[in-house]
């Protein structure tokens, strides 16, 4: 594993954002005070100015020979051997250098006096508006905060192993031992990992789970700091403009310096108020470092052009091509990863200018830019924590004794779930987005499937396998536009159920016309907020046995199409806000079942309509507004189970106990206040209740209903309980709470199937039997 020194992480590695342009303007800026530096020193070294005084003003010249022999004169103080015409030297040493300090000052040009300083001046200036936008404080935290992501991203194994993935996956049919080969080329570009253990006998080895933990959180990092970066372009616009002052800077400098340099000069003539001192008024003045100072201006004023072109290369470079955007196309092309979002505003510039120093900063870090990378570096942690073992634990038998595997708010599904072959019914709730790859056909027994996930994709041999084994799917979605297209091609499929987890009442809704390829579906499940059963429904009614629509709470207007489904045998429409039991239903002769659970119906005289179709079973109206049962329920002589529960019935008619074949009756939460004697004709009831009434008594003709197993009397009036209770020899529960009972009758005892598990009611009526009963019903 690479590790970063503690240096780069103390300090961010600016060189990386620097290009080549930026790097060789900052070794001009330092030859320049080389040459500052130089001039400064041959200045103090050197003797500033030597004059001597002039006989003649008009005739006042001094050559380099003669200029020779004045200063072995002024060193040794002795007479010259050769008095050049015009020169006198009768002047002393303290005179000659008082005029020579005096002619420096007033006669000589500033420019030959602060040659040296401006130069330092300039390379200061040159070098402070190329370093600028990395210390202003506005761009100094991104640009940390970019490189010490950067250099993470650079440096984590995971970086190196997606990469090498990625070539693999691009070109699948390459020779492995190319693949390895350049993947090792590519590590050692960057650094040499083979040496620190990241790449092993030609392969890359796994990611630690610490490691595949940092990258997780490095994919955080990069997110956010993408979203709060490409907000803006002031990096941009700060490097802009320095650069536009650098060419300014260039320009001015260059002109003046190229004026100026005219006026380093050898010779000087000056003329001082001096008569009264030294007895002359002209002098010429010889400046030593004359010769050298222009050289050096020469070679200064030949940096300075060298450092404009290179300015205006840079100038050229912002403008020849947008840099506000950054389009990762070159390595989608290159790997496997073709999801790699383009950058803009200041990310965008950032990783222009690291290309220039190496793209393969921009590569790695871009590994981190792809959700296919995340997903990836994802399967790997959920495989660390969900182990073979782990999820074994989480295997259960569901109600319809199959084994069910449930797995909640993952972000993928872990490889190891496709080793429990005998899994048959999976369920993925509340996940991300999720692939379902082909390692699916590893689960045979498989028959039954539960997506709820953000977005689900399938691999196209995976699809070959649900198509052949899927006998049932539950999948939750945003919308009917949001069904992934591929479960329409499930062909062996026989239960679909379709949740919407969003209230789309005010929603445009998206048919599902491709339901009619589902040739054997049997039961569909709407759970939405339909106003109208859509076309794509009716189309399959054909084979569809089971229908059922929870529409929550939205009124369900056109229920017409029901019409088409001839052989349909269950019908189920909860919370659809019907007023009445819709008409539509009256044809479908084939039903067996109805529910209409959690509607606003009030008057149900519909009912009598009911009687054609022969092979009605069921019938559930619970949790409905119902008043009152009308007395042409008793024409229902198939009917077998029947909830009334949680309505608002006070009146049970005779004629319900004409329904002969009635086994289960619901008559619980309502406001009852008696049972009709003719309750006995019910032979065959088995599931009796009519708990949170007002029933003061029991008819006797109750007993008469041999066959009861459950009846629930709970909440309600009752001040005893008859002892014909011991008559129901086949009853397993009871329910007596919440009554006004004072004791139980011993005749308990003769249920011989009742025991104190089905016993319901308060412990001191149980206390109060006598001891044999207790012993009977607690064994």
């Amino acid at each position: 594993m690479i590790q970063s020194s503690g240096k780069k992480e103390s300090s961010p590695a600016y060189h990386i954002l620097k290009p080549f342009w930026d790097v060789f303007s900052d070794y001009i800026s330092i030859i320049m005070l080389m040459v500052a530096a130089f001039g400064g020193t041959l200045q103090v070294s050197q003797k500033k100015m030597t004059c001597v005084p002039c006989k003649f003003a008009n005739s006042c010249y001094i050559s380099l020979e003669t200029w020779m022999i004045f200063s072995q004169y002024i060193n040794s103080n002795s007479s010259p051997s050769i008095v050049p015409v015009g020169i006198d030297y009768d002047l002393d040493g303290q005179q000659y250098s008082l005029v020579g300090v005096l002619c420096y000052e007033i006669h000589m040009h500033w420019y030959s006096k602060y040659f040296p300083y401006l130069v330092m001046l300039h390379a200061v200036i040159f070098q402070v508006c190329t370093d600028f936008w990395f210390r202003l404080p506005s761009t100094n935290a991104k640009l940390e905060h970019f490189l010490s992501i950067l250099l993470k991203c650079f440096d984590s194994p995971w970086t190196t192993q997606a990469l090498c993935q990625a070539v693999e996956e691009s070109d699948p049919h390459a020779n492995h031992k190319e693949d390895v080969e350049s993947n090792l080329t590519l590590l050692q570009r960057s650094k040499p990992l083979v040496e620190q253990g990241i790449v092993d006998n030609q392969k890359l080895g796994a990611l630690e789970k610490e490691e595949g933990e940092q990258a997780k959180a490095l994919f955080e990092r990069v997110k956010n700091f993408r979203i709060h970066v490409e907000k803006g372009d002031i990096i941009y616009k700060l490097y802009m403009r320095q650069i536009i002052i650098k060419v300014i800077l260039f320009i001015g400098i260059i002109c003046y310096n190229i004026y100026f340099v005219r006026f380093i000069r050898f010779d000087v003539a000056c003329r001082l108020n001096t008569e009264t001192l030294t007895g002359y008024r002209m002098f010429h003045c010889i400046y030593p470092i004359a010769r050298m100072y222009k050289f050096l201006a020469s070679f200064y004023i030949a940096l300075v052009g060298l450092y404009g072109l290179v300015t205006l290369y840079t100038l050229w470079w912002m403008l020849r091509r947008s840099l506000k955007i950054y389009s990762f196309k070159s390595i989608t092309e290159e790997s496997s990863y073709s999801d790699i979002p383009d950058v803009k505003n200041d990310l965008a510039f950032m990783l222009h200018l690291i290309d220039q120093y190496d793209p393969l900063y921009s590569k790695r870090f871009a590994v981190f830019l792809s959700e296919v990378s995340e997903n990836k570096l994802r399967q790997l942690n959920l495989n660390y924590e969900w182990t073979l073992d782990k999820l074994r634990q989480y295997i259960t038998k569901n109600t319809q004794d199959k084994l069910e595997l449930n797995l909640c708010m993952l972000s993928g599904i872990p490889d190891n779930v496709f080793d429990l072959i005998e899994v048959e019914v999976l369920k993925l709730d509340n996940f991300g987005s999720i692939t379902i790859s082909v390692n699916i056909a590893q689960l045979k027994n498989l028959k039954e499937l539960w997506l709820d996930c953000k977005a689900v994709s399938i691999d196209v041999l995976a699809l070959t396998f649900l198509q052949d084994n899927l006998k049932t799917l539950h999948i939750k979605f945003m919308d009917f536009k949001d069904i992934p297209l591929w479960i329409y091609n499930l062909k062996s499929l026989e239960e679909l159920h379709l949740i919407s987890i969003l209230n789309e009442e005010n929603k445009k809704h998206h048919d599902i016309d491709p339901l009619r390829e589902l040739k054997r579906l049997k039961v569909l499940r709407l759970k939405s907020s339909l106003k109208k059963i859509p076309q794509g429904v009716a189309d399959v009614g054909a084979t569809l046995q089971k229908l059922s629509i929870h529409n929550k709470g939205t009124k369900l207007m056109i229920v017409n199409n029901l019409k088409k489904m001839v052989h349909l045998k269950e019908l189920e429409l909860i919370r659809c806000n019907l007023e009445r039991i819709p008409h539509v239903i009256f044809s479908l002769v084939t039903l067996q079942e109805i529910d209409l659970k959690d509607n606003n119906l009030i008057n149900i005289e519909e009912i009598m309509s009911l009687q054609h179709l022969h092979r009605l079973t069921s019938l559930k109206l619970w949790f409905n507004q119902i008043s009152s049962i009308p007395i042409q329920i008793g024409n229902l002589e198939t009917i077998e189970r029947l909830y009334l529960n949680n309505n608002k019935i006070d009146y049970i008619p005779a004629q319900l106990c004409f329904c002969r074949r009635l086994r289960y009756l619901d008559l619980s939460h309502n406001y009852l206040s008696n049972i009709p004697p003719e309750i006995g004709l019910l032979q065959n009831l088995q599931y009796f209740a009519v708990t949170n009434n007002h029933i003061e008594t029991l008819p006797p003709e109750l007993f008469q209903c041999i066959n009861l197993q459950t009846l629930n009397l709970g909440n309600n009036q009752l001040d005893s309980l008859p002892p014909r209770i011991g008559e129901l020899t086949k009853l397993t529960e009871l329910e007596l709470r919440d009554n006004k009972l004072e004791r139980l009758p011993v005749e308990l005892g003769m249920c011989p199937l009742l025991k104190l598990s089905g016993l319901l009611v308060e412990e001191e009526l149980f206390n109060a039997l006598p001891l044999e009963i207790k012993y009977k019903l607690e064994s």
